[in-house]
């Protein structure tokens, strides 16, 4: 091989090696990706139904129950316009509480409940995740909105 083949050779595979890494970071990104959705949003279709994103608001006053399993539960999440019903199998965070922040992540089922994999609750009295107090803010808005038509 003259040395003119040989480095065409080394060029095609470097660019071949790169391609392929590029390929297997974006197909990394692409499945640990999670986008977030207010209840609204849930409600209206927006979020996909079979895949995994996060939901976020306030736990519902009297929704919490407790299944005889003793780590089932459900609840649900509003942001004061639309309600989300959560099933949620495993140990809740110790700050989580009813009328408190709460975000879940999982997936939506068919049946129009939310399975989550995982709930994270707020930190202090005063913390919420971003997104959720921007969908509560918003929802408030929407709601008053359609109260003064």
């Amino acid at each position: 091989m003259k040395p003119r083949h040989k480095k065409m050779a080394v060029i095609a595979l470097s660019v071949s090696a790169l391609a392929v890494s590029v390929v297997l970071v974006l197909n990394a990104f692409q499945s640990n990706l999670v986008f977030f959705f207010s209840p609204s949003q849930v409600a209206a279709k927006e979020a996909p139904v079979g895949k995994s994103f996060r939901v976020g608001g306030l736990v519902e006053e009297g929704s919490l129950k407790r299944h005889g399993d003793g780590t089932t539960m459900k609840f649900a999440i509003t942001d004061t316009a639309e309600v989300i019903r959560v099933v949620y199998t495993g140990i809740l965070p110790d700050l989580f509480k009813e009328g408190k922040g709460v975000v879940a992540q999982g997936k939506m089922a068919d049946d129009g409940v939310f399975y989550a994999d995982e709930v994270l609750a707020k930190h202090d009295e005063n913390y919420m995740p971003p997104e959720a107090a921007a969908a509560l803010e918003q929802a408030a808005k929407a709601q008053k909105t359609s109260f003064t038509q």
